[in-house]
């Protein structure tokens, strides 16, 4: 079994190190520094993947895993199925932080091309435990709820799991879905006055039968649709005192506390005007939406699921100065027919692209605030966007997901003769 001393972390959750051939080999749990076993699971022509199986050399970071789920080291056998949800857990939180604060760095310069990105420290989540609203569980054949093992389809059964707030963790031993055929998700939602909204998701096109004796919602999500087993549709999530209503299929941030710090950061840091046009991209439920409306002169939101497009409206019948359309943000954009002055984009983990980026262009804004969940398709992005004539001003990390490798970050980027004239 091969040898090798582990150099630094790459995204994904791995750290990475040299074979005697030189080949870069990346192996997942490992700590830079550390001289480890390893097997080789995967071996390209310029990489290799390895499994850890025993660490020689610990590094003095190293620290025992809280979760009985988290993959250990099998002192050079083949480890048991570790639960894949967290990539972190041998590191202490502030290790994690500066981790995901040079790998954002790092994914800037070697993709994104930009020789000294201005990143900012990393902003820490106020609890780097039990801090997610919102978790999704995949069911064993037996009804077990479980993850995905790291880099397989194997689902590993859990007991128990340190990242959903307390009133979810404390569900899970009530759950019971072993007499429940054909179904393969179960989502947990909590919600403002710890209400909670249990969403069950199947391909099966006939709804299900279940008995619910508890106090929570229950919404059945299959080809047909959703359906109601149980109380209401959705629930309410409330950041900075304002409530949301959020439906079992609409997307809303998973760190409650960490949206807040987020929304604040953008309004603080938004070269925002009165009289300005503001575009929210991906602006689901309205999020961001709700709080740049009454600081801006029109607002206009784009947004393809129709679930997050009935909350959006809910969310802002308040405002007179806001736009809903509900259809692709690539298809949208450059149809709008107008010039916008900032535009917020909040895209899912594939980032923004060619075409959208195209119809950015199309609408000259001033500034850009870019929220990345994928430092990979970020970098990408960024170099497009040096392209289209714009300068990153500022790039912070958010760790909305303490334990894991995900990496949340708030960019603003400005046009360059936006620079010229003085502007931020």
């Amino acid at each position: 079994m091969p040898e090798l001393t582990l150099d630094s972390f790459a995204y994904g959750g791995d750290c990475f190190g040299r074979l005697e051939d030189g080949r870069a080999c990346f192996v997942p749990y490992g700590l830079p520094g550390e001289r480890v076993r390893i097997r080789l699971t995967e071996q390209k022509r310029g990489y290799a993947r390895g499994e850890l199986l025993e660490v020689l050399t610990a590094a003095p970071q190293r620290i025992e895993p809280r979760c009985p789920h988290y993959f250990r080291p099998a002192a050079g056998e083949a480890a048991p199925a570790a639960c894949g949800g967290c990539h972190y857990q041998h590191l202490p939180y502030e290790v994690q932080l500066q981790a995901k604060t040079d790998i954002l760095r790092d994914q800037l310069q070697r993709i994104g091309k930009l020789s000294d990105p201005p990143v900012m420290p990393a902003v820490p989540s106020p609890s780097p435990w039990n801090y997610r609203n919102h978790i999704q569980f995949h069911l064993t054949e037996s009804g077990a709820l479980g993850f995905s093992a790291p880099r397989s389809d194997v689902i590993v059964p859990v007991e128990t799991c340190h990242l959903p707030e307390p009133p979810l963790t404390e569900l899970l031993p009530q759950l019971d879905f072993e007499a429940v055929p054909g179904l393969e998700r179960v989502a947990l939602r909590l919600g403002a006055d710890g209400d909670i909204l249990i969403a069950l998701e199947s391909s099966d096109p006939q709804p299900l039968s279940l008995a619910v004796d508890f106090p929570v919602s229950v919404v059945y999500r299959g080809p047909g649709g959703s359906l109601v087993l149980a109380g209401d549709d959705h629930l309410i999530i409330e950041v900075l005192g304002r409530p949301f209503r959020v439906s079992a299929g609409a997307f809303f941030q998973v760190n409650t506390p960490m949206a807040a710090q987020m929304v604040t950061h953008l309004l603080e840091n938004l070269d925002l005007r009165k009289t300005d046009t503001v575009v929210d991209a991906y602006c689901g439920v309205g999020l961001f939406s709700a709080f740049l409306a009454p600081r801006a002169g029109r607002l206009i939101g784009i947004e393809t699921s129709p679930e997050a497009c009935e909350d959006f409206v809910v969310n802002l019948d308040e405002f007179d100065n806001v736009e809903l359309y509900e259809a692709p943000v690539e298809k949208t954009l450059p149809a709008l027919g107008v010039t916008a002055d900032l535009l917020v984009a909040d895209p899912p983990r594939a980032g923004l692209g060619r075409r959208t980026l195209s119809g950015i262009a199309s609408l000259k804004p001033r500034e850009i605030a870019y929220i990345s969940c994928d430092p990979a398709t970020l970098g990408r992005d960024a170099r497009y966007l040096t392209e289209m004539g714009y300068r990153l001003r500022q790039i912070t990390p958010f760790d909305l997901f303490p334990q894991t490798y995900h990496i949340e970050s708030i960019s603003f980027w400005v046009r360059a003769r936006e620079d010229a004239a003085g502007s931020p």
